[in-house]
């Protein structure tokens, strides 16, 4: 699927596997410098992590948050 089909969940997912993937490529050897890069603070890796700080969030601050007004613009309930 193409992302214009997607809903925002499935794209919060998408990143946040891809940032793990990255973190799997990009994590620190025994000597502390990145396995992909070859440089100690690797700025691939601390992306990643950012990115999967920024989608827990988001998914924390979703699932906290209920609506106490309808939508205007969701689907319109007829009796």
């Amino acid at each position: 699927m193409t992302a214009p089909f997607l809903s925002l969940t499935q794209i919060l997912n998408r990143l946040a596997l891809t940032a793990r993937t990255i973190l799997r490529h990009h994590r620190a050897g025994p000597d502390g410098q990145c396995r992909a890069c070859r440089v100690p603070g690797c700025s691939v890796a601390t992306a990643a992590r950012d990115v999967l700080h920024t989608v827990e969030e988001i998914q924390q601050r979703d699932t906290a948050t209920e609506r106490t007004a309808p939508d205007p613009d969701g689907p319109q309930q007829t009796r």
